[in-house]
């Protein structure tokens, strides 16, 4: 990954600040439930303040059509200044007169937050006209979302080459670890990738296996490889379909030498529903009248192994049906494993996505990985190797 410009290389004292950070938290009756990506952005927030500079904080919320006061950032305003102990002002648009008003009334160290930038069209079609109102409410622009670089809107690509650009302490901290991950990682290096659905992960699985030494596979998508293997899955979830886009990938791996680790046994049930009778079977004799819902005992050993012989894992998705018990052991086991190995300074974890997340916070071990994405659609689009404009347009 080429270098990218951070706050290091910026004089923010006295500027005005453009920061697009992520702030799309999930909210029930006004009240937010998850306050992470708030916590994340607080470094970065906190030092422009504490330079001098005016924060003007860019972010969406929902997927407005046009205004929608259900979809206003106001109650967020008052949650980032509660989280950095200071009085966060609100404008009541993100461009025009009431935006400008705002924005003449900061001083240096002040924070305010612009209404919704999805509020207008032009923010997803990256409209040059709609850019250069936002570009004219300050002098740098810093980008600290992640999360929202996969996406080249007017907030996340289009400002960045209007003014001079920075990654924010979160934006840095992400790119760094990522570049650690794949770009240029500590090897061997193996991945660990699950889920229910091959459909979703093709172009992941068809980077990691020209990047990685071994690919771990698992969930409901190893059974759409073991189904394409010839191998009996009884009523388990798979894409019978993409047989032969499974058979694809295996070929691939061989040519790359990238070593397939797919399960071995599998712990099996009639039913799905947590508590339900359950039974390992050797993967070659799985019954008709069942369905694999996690990996068994003797597959975590092999990936626990794998994960011993790795110097870097980059995680997405569970090994099993993790949200209900007992399926949830064998990503908890292998979590906990991956998560001894980097607090022992022998392995460097990079994990990210949506299920990944709940899975390893439910493990326990979230904190012990050397870094969790929260961003899902960057993180699973940069492990696709496709290019991030939001990031792009940051290099030096």
């Amino acid at each position: 990954m080429t270098a990218f410009r951070t706050l290091d290389q910026a004089d923010v004292r006295g500027k005005r600040v453009l920061v697009r950070v992520d702030l799309n938290v999930p909210m029930e009756n006004g009240r937010i439930t998850d306050a992470t990506r708030i916590e994340r952005i607080l470094p970065t927030l906190q030092e422009i303040s504490d330079k001098g500079g005016k924060v003007i904080l860019l972010a969406h919320f929902g997927r407005p059509k046009g205004r929608d006061p259900k979809e206003s950032l106001r109650p967020v305003a008052e949650a980032v200044g509660q989280h950095l102990k200071k009085p966060v002002a609100f404008a009541e648009d993100c461009v025009g007169d009431a935006a400008e008003k705002a924005v003449a009334a900061l001083k240096d160290g002040d924070i305010l937050l612009l209404e919704n930038t999805r509020f207008h069209a032009g923010e997803e079609k990256n409209d040059p006209a709609f850019v250069k109102q936002l570009s004219a409410l300050g002098d740098l622009y810093v980008n600290d979302a992640f999360s929202a670089a996969h996406r080249a809107h007017a907030s996340t690509e289009g400002l960045a080459h209007a003014l001079p650009s920075y990654a924010g302490r979160t934006m840095q901290a992400e790119l760094e670890a990522l570049t650690k991950g794949l770009e240029a990682p500590a090897r061997p290096l193996v991945a660990i990738v699950g889920g229910a659905k091959v459909s979703s992960k093709i172009d992941l699985l068809e980077n990691l296996v020209k990047k990685v030494d071994a690919l771990v596979i698992g969930g409901g998508m190893a059974n759409t490889f073991l189904h394409a293997m010839g191998l009996g899955i009884g009523k388990s979830l798979a894409e019978k379909d993409l047989a032969d886009t499974a058979l694809r990938i295996l070929e691939k791996a061989r040519e790359t030498n990238c070593a397939i680790i797919l399960p071995v046994d599998g712990v099996c049930a009639y039913e799905f529903k947590a508590g339900a009778y359950n039974h390992a079977y050797g993967i070659d004799a799985i019954p008709d009248d069942q369905m694999i819902l996690d990996v068994g005992s003797q597959s975590v050993e092999r990936i626990n192994s794998a994960i011993n012989d790795a110097k870097t894992l980059v995680w997405n998705g569970p090994l099993g049906a993790f949200e209900i018990t007992p399926f949830d052991q064998g990503t908890v086991a292998a979590a906990r494993h991956a998560a001894e190995r980097t607090k022992a300074g022998k392995l460097v974890s990079v994990a990210g996505g949506g299920d990944t997340v709940s899975a390893l916070n439910h493990a326990g071990v979230a904190d012990d990985f050397s870094y969790v994405s929260t961003a899902g659609g960057a993180f699973l689009e940069w492990l696709e190797g496709k290019p991030l404009p939001g990031v792009d347009a940051l290099k030096a």
